[in-house]
């Protein structure tokens, strides 16, 4: 039937996790459609012109009309009250309707939608052999349609080891069920999660990675699956089961105008998987860290996190709420990410703060009139040199002492001398006995004061002198604790000397993003900055992804993790070939998890497909950038603001911009602002892409001798262990560099291909 009631406002328009894939692949004009549908609909859903209809034989799915062709399917989930779909060309909206399938799983309580012929289709496409008959589709998902689709019979189903029973007590999508224990490949797999409920494809992936049953139940269906007090779910509870769903509401028309050109959801607003929703909202009695790899929505995580507990505030104006990262780049893109997600009202309760500017700011605090010029390790290994030449001593390389000073000295803000005699040094490598310590600390103490003396302090400096002064703040503050206890509780007016404010910590909660790259000393300031209560400190890291020399463990620095650590595995950025590439870079390298034990990236893998990256090599640098516009004019459909370049030295950025430039491709540098215009291919060093993404990304000079650099040698011999610390930085960097790239990726060199890639050349 057609709506022709009188005109109405207000509408709440929804859109499920998965429109988007098939939203963002209709063409320009019809994307074009779609905005001002969804615009329009949402002002008045009662107009006319959308012709909306129930489909027959059908209780709650309606089609509404785009444009001439394309039509909108929509849950009506009472009221007013929308749950968009898919959007369809009207020539197959109307045929066999029976494909369409929705309901509440019974195990999650999440409303699931199905287009049994588009996963079907997409199985197809990996190899299946074709079904002999349409397959009808239920009404619900409580009722799986009728087995149409046979295996090959030469190969074994991947699931013939488990019932139906079993399959749909772990949450897997009824109707697909006969689906998927036909499956006889990876491919179709993959093929089958592209478009299957979420819930479905991380159970079956799980599953197939060997994971025991068991296992599957307590870590993926146990997290999402209704408690057990609501444990019999109510069918026709929609509102309820849209609380439990995947969705987000439609409600700024210039966001998913800039999303639709680009051709990516995952920037305005993020469909939280129901494992991420469980992470984001669960009351942790201490410090949580959540890892996974790249792509994993880690980050996403962490800002619905601080969103959650925004909400659980009392009212106020203060910014009891830090979210902090090591990169100044990353915390303006959080700054921006956090604004759209969450609205000024979020923000305006959340201290957004790269950590190295929240140490200034302490050290500011104390000290106001400090006009000290700050220099990088670059420069303070320069004067490290230097000091050894002045005092005539050889015994240990500038570079040891650099190291020493900068990872145990000041990483740990080691205070004292007799502290430093019981400093941790683990990989450190060379041992030292008390009396070389004695002499370190020696040097260490000429070295600072001769920093002092120029007017000179790195950020190093700067971490460790925050952390001390706020360790020394939060033993005043406990320190005032105890004193009110023991006066049963009587308030004391103590107040910081000259602030007129009373002392307090400085934070509720503090949520951390890429916190592998903290130093201990800056982890020692935030420690210091939040009371140890439940929800204190909330960390989304990877170890992979480590590429600044900063080796911590938590538990030694009061962030006890233990038992508080989840780990996410599917990636939602990058292709299931990029990925593996990218894997292929790391080596099986042994990687910590910031606490002592291994980190691992086992059953990490990607549900979407694409080509291979592509390798190639030059005999020369300039060969090499022709290379490089060669493949970008061969990607020419593709935004320029949505390509990158990425290389190892800055002078390289310099020369491919020039490169580009007498080509007639518009270059726009990645500086440590961000990118210096909205036009252009992005070019930057490696360091730069860290937190970024882009659809199409070129790794240029992955030369021996760049990546790692030739520099990293030196150290096999003399200290093996610093060697081999360099090593995993350079293929961490590489890793980084790579995962970047959300659909292609193009590597390429000069000279000798960095040791690095010899598993993908040899793989090709």
């Amino acid at each position: 039937m057609t709506v022709t009631s009188t005109p109405r406002t207000g509408a709440t328009l929804r859109l499920l996790d998965k429109a988007d894939k098939e939203i963002v692949k209709l063409d320009r004009a019809v994307l074009g459609a779609f905005y001002k549908f969804q615009h329009d609909f949402r002002r008045n859903p009662g107009a006319g012109g959308f012709h909306l209809k129930q489909l027959e034989g059908h209780d709650r799915l309606w089609s509404a009309r785009v444009n001439r062709e394309w039509r909108a399917l929509m849950i009506r989930l009472g009221g007013d009250d929308w749950l968009l779909v898919s959007v369809k060309h009207r020539g197959h909206v109307h045929k066999n309707l029976e494909r369409f399938n929705y309901g509440i799983n019974h195990i999650t309580g999440a409303i699931e939608y199905v287009d049994l012929q588009v996963v079907e289709e997409s199985v197809l496409r990996r190899g299946l052999t074709p079904p002999a008959a349409p397959v009808p589709a239920a009404a619900s998902s409580a009722a799986p349609p009728r087995e149409t689709v046979e295996a090959r019979p030469t190969e074994q189903p991947l699931f013939g080891a488990y019932t139906d029973q079993q399959l749909a007590d772990l949450g897997v999508t009824q109707p697909l069920i006969p689906l998927v224990r036909k499956i006889t490949t990876d491919d179709e797999l993959l093929g089958l999660a592209e478009y299957a409920p979420r819930h479905t494809g991380e159970v079956l992936l799980r599953l197939r990675d060997g994971v025991p049953y068991d296992d599957v139940m307590d870590q993926v269906t146990a997290p999402v699956a209704v408690a057990e007090p609501e444990r019999n779910v109510d069918s026709d509870d929609w509102q309820a089961a849209v609380d439990r769903s995947q969705t987000v509401v439609i409600t700024d028309d210039e966001s998913l105008q800039s999303i639709l050109e680009e051709g990516d959801f995952g920037r305005w607003k993020v469909f939280l998987h129901p494992t991420q929703e469980k992470l984001v909202r669960r009351r942790y009695s201490g410090p949580a860290r959540v890892g996974g790899g790249p792509g994993t929505g880690k980050t996403i995580v962490a800002l619905h996190r601080v969103c959650h507990l925004v909400r659980q505030l009392p009212p106020g104006h203060t910014k009891p709420v830090l979210l902090t990262t090591f990169n100044r780049n990353l915390a303006a893109d959080l700054r921006a990410r956090l604004l759209s997600l969450g609205g000024p009202e979020v923000l305006a309760r959340v201290d957004i703060a790269h950590v190295d500017q929240l140490a200034t700011r302490i050290v500011s605090e104390a000290d106001p009139g400090n006009a000290k010029r700050r220099i990088d390790d670059t420069a303070a290994l320069r004067e490290w040199r230097e000091l050894l030449v002045e005092t005539g001593r050889t015994r240990w390389s500038a570079e040891f002492l650099s190291d020493e000073w900068n990872q145990v000295i000041l990483g740990q803000a080691v205070p004292t001398r007799s502290d430093y005699f019981t400093a941790r040094r683990a990989g450190r490598g060379r041992s030292v006995t008390r009396s070389e310590r004695a002499g370190i600390w020696q040097l260490a103490e000429r070295f600072t004061q001769r920093l002092e003396t120029k007017g000179l302090e790195t950020h190093r400096q700067i971490a460790e002198r925050a952390a001390r002064l706020e360790t020394a703040r939060k033993a005043r503050i406990d320190r005032i604790a105890e004193e009110r206890e023991e006066r049963g509780g009587l308030d004391n007016l103590h107040f910081e000397a000259g602030s007129g404010a009373r002392l307090r910590y400085r934070y509720r909660h503090i949520v951390v993003d890429e916190a592998q790259d903290l130093s201990a000393a800056h982890w020692k300031m935030l420690r210091a900055m939040v009371p140890s209560e439940p929800d204190d400190i909330f960390l989304v890291g990877d170890t992979h992804q480590r590429i600044y020399d900063n080796q911590v463990t938590l538990g030694s620095l009061g962030v006890h993790i233990r038992g508080r650590s989840s780990r996410l595995t599917l990636s939602y950025r990058t292709t299931r070939e990029i990925l593996r590439d990218a894997i292929r870079v790391l080596g099986g390298v042994h990687y910590d998890d910031l606490d002592g034990d291994a980190d691992t990236l086992a059953g990490y893998r990607s549900v979407l497909h694409g080509t291979d990256p592509s390798l190639r090599g030059a005999r020369s640098w300039d060969e090499e950038m022709d290379l490089v516009v060669e493949q970008l004019r061969a990607w020419h459909d593709v935004p320029r603001e949505s390509t990158a370049i990425c290389v190892p030295t800055n002078d390289m950025v310099t020369q491919i911009a020039d490169r580009l430039a007498r080509s007639g491709i518009t270059p726009s540098e990645i500086t440590q602002d961000g990118p210096s215009g909205d036009q252009g291919v992005h070019i930057g060093t490696m360091y730069r892409f860290k937190g970024l993404e882009y659809r199409c990304l070129i790794i240029a000079g992955a030369s021996e001798g760049l990546v790692p650099r030739a520099s990293v040698d030196a150290w096999e011999h003399t200290d093996p262990i610093r060697y081999q610390r360099e090593l995993d930085r350079a293929r961490s960097l590489l890793f980084v560099a790579a995962t970047r790239a959300r659909d292609a990726l193009a590597i390429t060199w000069h000279g000798e291909p960095s040791r690095f890639l010899g598993p993908l050349l040899s793989a090709r």
